[in-house]
């Protein structure tokens, strides 16, 4: 009687105080024995938010990438606006029109040519955005030379979804030898001693600032792409997480009661025990 009755409280005990860690650490699951299927359950979910998470930064980097992209590109097609009314103004004044102030305007278009080449030299992270994935500091040179490669730097945001998010610098700048830089040096060329050359010069303005148009479309359209699979990723490890609680995490009110109940068995334990089980004097004589 007395060996089971121990047994019995050292059971009564032991569940005392496994209430007692959960209601410290307030998890359901210290260690795998405490309920196999349910490691294996927050295993999987842990592992499937660590991936979500990684998704997210690499989604962060793009958009950093991206914004970069949008902001240069933005700055460029003003900057062509700006060119085109400079090509008109040169065509209103045409031949006639005074060395002095065709010369002035010129100089303006050689500004906007520099501001371009540093538009085009926008760097994140110190990698030029316009360069591929070139591991110099610039996309292009003084000159309006490309300096990068054509690689491509991608971005996986999603177990099925890798997206660009560097932006190719022929793609909008143009190809050489007819890229917006050389066309804004012929610009001022042309202003300075060919005034009637102006005319083409403006149509090719338009198409340089159709080409900027198009890359700004499509690196909104990345971003928006980026944007969207991010917040996705951040819903799904909200969902995650709270499964994994559903798993992990105790139930504060009901582990609260259990532990008075419990711990009110097992006063009534030692004091039934403490009646029934009493020593007598053979006992001591033995």
């Amino acid at each position: 009687m007395a060996s089971n009755t121990l047994a019995n409280l050292q059971v009564n005990l032991a569940r005392n105080q496994q209430l007692q860690e959960q209601l410290s650490s307030g998890k359901l699951l210290t260690k795998a024995s405490d309920s196999p299927g349910g490691a294996v359950i927050a295993m999987q979910h842990r592992a499937d938010m660590a991936t979500l998470n990684q998704y997210s930064r690499n989604a962060d980097d793009g958009i950093g990438w991206l914004s970069m992209a949008d902001t240069a590109l933005t700055s460029a097609s003003s900057q062509l606006n700006r060119a085109r009314e400079l090509v008109l103004s040169g065509l209103s004044s045409g031949s006639s029109g005074s060395a002095e102030a065709r010369e002035a305007i010129a100089l303006e278009v050689d500004n906007l040519r520099e501001s371009m080449i540093n538009l085009s030299n926008t760097t994140y992270l110190d990698r030029p955005i316009f360069g591929g994935s070139t591991a110099g500091s610039i996309a292009y040179d003084k000159n309006g030379v490309y300096q990068g490669d054509d690689g491509k730097i991608n971005r996986t945001i999603s177990g099925n979804a890798t997206v660009r998010v560097d932006t190719g610098a022929e793609a909008v700048f143009g190809p050489e030898p007819g890229n917006v830089f050389n066309l804004l040096g012929k610009i001022a060329d042309d202003l300075r001693r060919n005034p009637a050359g102006l005319q083409a010069d403006l149509a090719e303005v338009d198409t340089a600032q159709k080409r900027v148009q198009a890359g700004l479309s499509g690196v909104g359209s990345r971003y928006n792409q980026v944007s969207e699979m991010q917040q996705n990723a951040q819903n799904r490890v909200l969902d995650l997480r709270a499964q994994l609680s559903d798993v992990e995490d105790i139930d504060l009110p009901k582990t609260i009661t259990e532990l008075a109940l419990q711990q009110a068995a097992y006063q009534a334990a030692l004091a039934a025990t403490a009646k029934v089980i009493q020593p007598s004097l053979v006992d001591f004589l033995r």
